[in-house]
């Protein structure tokens, strides 16, 4: 948006900022910040304001522990629950070491990185998100219950859904902040919502999902309500999912089906096919959580690694839609994940299938949901634990993510499924401190 320090700086002066926030996110796709005022900006441009990486699960260790946040101008947006006089703005950072040189757990870094493998391939890719998540009651405290704030189901209408008020206020927030919602409504669960954006760069998709969940929680305690993105909240109602669809482009023209001719281009097969092939090792980035594991195989979720047209028990479906929209549907994910690691492993894997000309299974066309856990399909990996040692085992995730970033990416989810698998309790104290952050 404004790309010159100083076209930054007379646009601050203008609108009467007082606060900028640095804003990042840490291995596992939490976002954190840090407030300077107006006048540290050019200091933050040039040379970065240091933090202390140590203080980051799977950062830095204390003794080489100084990183420092660079902002990246195109990503300023105001923060439009703060005051309008003395207003505050955000800028995104990249995270960088004291030379300058990027700092390898830096998911924006890796992002960019496959942004610039995919251009090499005379290739791009945009990535638009469908975004689940429940709003549960507060009690007399202020604090979650696991309490839905409706009974509504999907697609009501007031005053079964609740919801519309608040949802109305998070999409209206979204767009003084420059992103562009296009559908909501209310999902199959009580107290359960969707909101669907429009399509991006895979870097800018990653940065407005970050900055999603974070105005749905604030603008839900503005309601009195909590926002949960957990990805099973309720053990028998729907889980809450991150549905991830990816168009590739050459030259400008969409390579997915064309509805006319009801073909694929053999590139979209390819990089589809790559996905399949992949993304079982890649499923403890895209499912990162214990929680993860239980939305599997039920309520629209999938189970098995196959792929159809418009069928929503496959884990791929390839809509029908035309023009730009024509795209895959990765219906796996959640909204727990780290999205700049989660769609750089997607990319890269859809890059690797077109570079070996990978040819694509045959369509499964059943319902797998009235197949059950029977069916003869390869499966997704069913526990945290399992996920991440396909991935410890998995050569394509080692050359995508650097060595010291895989390892404490890894080392602490499998130090999470140990914690909850020999628990007392059965992991309830670990899944109930999650419900609360996630």
């Amino acid at each position: 948006m404004h790309t010159s320090l100083s076209e930054v700086l007379e646009f601050l002066q203008d609108n009467d900022v007082k606060f900028i926030r640095l804003a990042f996110c840490d291995l596992f796709g939490v976002q954190k910040n840090i407030s300077i005022m107006p006048s540290e900006l050019p200091l933050a441009m040039e040379q970065g304001i240091s933090f202390d990486g140590s203080a980051l699960p799977g950062f830095m260790n204390v003794e080489s522990s100084d990183l420092f946040l660079h902002p990246d101008p195109a990503t300023l947006a105001f923060l439009p629950w703060r005051p309008a006089t003395g207003r505050v703005v955000r800028f995104f950072c990249d995270v960088r070491y004291p030379d300058g040189s990027p700092f390898e757990g830096d998911g924006r870094s890796i992002l960019r990185k496959t942004m610039a493998d995919a251009r090499a391939l005379d290739l791009s890719c945009t990535v638009g998100t469908e975004c689940e998540f429940y709003l549960f009651r507060t009690d007399e405290n202020g604090m979650p219950t696991r309490v839905p704030h409706d009974q509504g189901s999907y697609f009501d209408v007031a005053p079964l859904d609740k919801g519309e008020n608040v949802r109305r206020q998070i999409c209206l927030t979204l767009e003084e902040m420059g992103i562009q919602p296009e559908t909501s409504h209310h999902e199959q669960g009580p107290g359960q919502h969707e909101i669907d954006f429009k399509y991006a760069s895979p870097l800018q998709a990653a940065d407005n999902l970050v900055t999603f969940k974070w105005a749905v929680k604030v603008l839900a305690e503005q309601n009195g309500l909590f926002a949960s993105f957990l990805p099973k909240p309720l053990p028998d109602q729907p889980g809450s999912g991150l549905h991830v669809n990816l168009s590739l482009f050459r030259q400008g023209e969409n390579l997915f089906r064309n509805p006319d001719t009801n073909t694929h281009n053999r590139t979209s097969e390819a990089f589809l096919a790559g996905i399949l092939r992949r993304v079982a090792e890649c499923t403890v980035f895209l499912n990162p959580l214990v929680n993860s594991y239980s939305r599997f195989g039920a309520f629209e979720a999938p189970r098995y690694i196959t792929w159809s047209h418009q069928n929503r028990s496959q884990l791929v479906r390839i809509p029908a839609a035309q023009g730009d929209l024509r795209r895959m549907e990765l219906r796996s994910p959640d909204a727990a994940i780290n999205p700049y690691l989660a769609f750089s492993l997607l990319i890269q894997a859809g890059l690797e299938g077109v570079a070996d000309d990978l040819p694509l299974p045959a369509p499964c066309d059943l319902d797998l949901f009235q197949i059950g856990a029977g069916a003869d399909y390869p499966a997704l990996p069913q526990s945290l634990g399992q996920a991440a040692a396909l991935a410890r085992e998995s050569a394509f995730v080692r050359s995508v993510l650097p060595p010291a970033t895989l390892e404490r990416y890894l080392s602490a989810k499998e130090a999470q499924f140990q914690a909850v698998l020999h628990a007392a309790d059965g992991g309830a104290a670990e899944e109930a401190q999650l419900f609360a952050r996630c």
